[in-house]
């Protein structure tokens, strides 16, 4: 440790740059990180404030909501703990100066799935709906009028509630007659009693239900297979991945050169009896200190990043992943001083000292 600090102090440039290159390949492993985060709980934020177990859906919907007719008398067929019927349809919503994309839930406010109004009420008449508060940050407010493009019905904002996104859309929650009025127009009343999905909070899985023609899938299941989910996570996952290994190269080929260039001095200091693992020691010590350094500011300027970003940009850091990738990068980075050891222990004294 001694040599390892030693050197550092000596080759203040050489080892800031080092420092440097480790500190910015870690700043983009966790802004990566906290994206991908964020991105995940745009597509789920919703779902994860039912706190269920599964949903039900039709075995030919394909662990998709929106593909998936059901009837409320189904629900008589349903074993669990407790249940839920839904509606789900999206649009296109605007208030006349703002347009986005909406999610819609028909729900009964008496089951467990009804969100906590955190702003306004709740929905009593008809066509008023509970809106996800990221609809604030557009410019919605409690009272506006909402003009649907699927349908010509106007619903009205009753109430905000947090942590409502479904597949990246906000959420509007409205009872099921709502619901009816948006997706059928004139032919609600013929399909009152349409649903797309029932969910439960269940004991066992697999005892939810014995009917063949429906399907019970575990609400992780049903998240991964929402469109388009899997595959984000995948890329930006595999982002990070391949920027463990630029880390383990970028350290390698820095301390190789460095290793290269004061190949005579460790031959001068192996034969005064220096052992190889001492030295091998020595660089492992060194590269641990300069990861270290590098991923801790790489962590500091991340943090204070999200602080500034606008609330647009879907990032949430997680502070236990952004500490396992740390600890990955200085491990990969350790990895990385492989060869420059491996290039110590080959050096013999004599041919480097007469060099």
């Amino acid at each position: 440790m001694f040599l390892a600090l030693n050197e550092i102090k000596k080759n203040k440039l050489r080892f800031t740059l080092i420092i440097g290159v480790l500190m910015l390949v870690s700043y983009l492993v966790f802004f990566l990180s906290g994206l991908a985060t964020g991105l995940e709980n745009l597509n789920r934020e919703s779902v994860d404030k039912w706190k269920a177990t599964a949903i039900v859906l039709t075995e030919e919907s394909d662990k998709s909501m929106y593909q998936s007719s059901l009837t409320i008398e189904e629900v008589n067929e349903i074993d669990a703990v407790e249940i839920a019927v839904i509606g789900q349809i999206n649009a296109v919503a605007g208030n006349g100066d703002q347009k986005t994309n909406v999610s819609i839930f028909g729900i009964n406010k008496d089951e467990f799935i009804m969100p906590k109004v955190t702003e306004g009420g709740v929905f009593v008449g008809d066509n008023e709906v509970i809106a996800s508060d990221a609809l604030k940050e557009d410019g919605f407010k409690v009272g506006d009028e909402l003009h649907l493009s699927s349908s010509a019905q106007v619903l009205k904002i009753v109430g905000f509630t947090d942590k409502a996104r479904f597949n990246a859309a906000p959420v509007l929650y409205g009872d099921l007659a709502t619901f009816h009025r948006v997706k059928f127009g004139e032919a609600a009343e013929a399909n009152k009693e349409s649903i797309n999905g029932i969910v439960v909070r269940a004991d066992e899985l697999t005892a939810i239900t014995k009917n063949d023609s429906l399907e019970s899938i575990e609400i992780e299941t049903f998240i991964r297979n929402l469109p388009g989910y899997t595959e984000q996570n995948l890329t930006l996952n595999f982002m990070i991945y391949f920027l463990f290994g630029i880390s383990a190269v970028i350290v390698a080929i820095f301390l190789y050169v460095l290793t290269v260039q004061k190949i005579s001095m460790f031959g001068v200091m192996k034969a005064q009896g220096i052992s190889n693992s001492y030295l091998s020691r020595s660089v492992i010590a060194q590269t641990f200190i300069l990861a270290a350094i590098g991923v801790a500011v790489g962590f500091v300027l991340t943090l204070i990043t999200g602080a500034f970003l606008p609330s647009a940009v879907p990032v949430a850091f997680d502070l236990v992943t952004m500490l396992i990738y740390g600890i990955v990068l200085i491990a990969v980075a350790i990895m990385g001083a492989v060869f420059s050891v491996l290039t110590i222990v080959r050096i013999d004294p004599l041919k480097a000292i007469g060099g």
